[in-house]
């Protein structure tokens, strides 16, 4: 146990940082709950989080402004989602880009779309950094609240996994959910992609 601490201890910010650069939401909310837990800190967290979100959004963006649309040719599969990232930006372009780190399906594109529809530079830079902002509040927030709901149901959790019974059905439930989750986001995908 005390190796997992340290390794957290040591690693976790730096984890929470590439985290963020790639995936975002689940490494964020477990750094924040690490934090309530006393792992982490959480204004550290929040920090690193906030920083590494304004640095890949910016990063994205340039290239999206330095190969334009035609980036998406080149790779068709993110076409239909940076297609529809296109139509909304063009009708909400401000509401966009401070709520596009929380669409599903064309977060990952969004920031290329926005620079690739040329939104200027000094436009794009003060929003992108209010919605890294909002983006780790709200993030870091819901994360420490899960930590505080774990740490506060720990005995329930012991109690729990004294009877054999509830590990079986519990380890069958999140089987069944990852299994339903997984074919839900290859449907959505073959929809977005149609």
């Amino acid at each position: 146990m005390d190796f997992i601490v340290d390794f957290i201890k040591d690693w976790g910010y730096i984890a929470v940082f590439i985290g963020a650069l790639i995936e975002g939401e689940s490494i964020v909310l477990t750094a924040s709950a690490l934090a309530y837990a006393g792992f982490l800190d959480i204004y550290i967290v929040a920090t690193v989080a906030f920083f590494s979100t304004v640095f890949s959004e910016q990063a994205c963006y340039l290239i999206g402004r330095y190969y334009g649309p035609g980036l998406f040719d080149k790779f068709p599969r993110f076409k239909p989602a940076a297609d529809k990232a296109f139509s909304i930006l063009k009708r909400i372009d401000v509401w966009f880009i401070l709520t596009c780190r929380f669409i599903y399906g064309i977060r990952t594109v969004s920031p290329l779309v926005i620079g690739a529809a040329h939104i200027p530079i000094k436009k794009f830079i003060p929003l992108n950094i209010l919605a890294a902002a909002i983006w780790a509040s709200i993030s870091c927030a819901g994360g420490y609240y899960l930590g505080e709901i774990i740490m506060e149901n720990t005995d329930i959790i012991k109690q729990l996994s004294k009877n054999v019974g509830l590990i079986v059905l519990t380890v069958f439930v999140i089987v069944a959910g990852i299994i339903i989750f997984i074919k839900y986001r290859k449907n959505l995908k073959k929809n977005v992609s149609q």
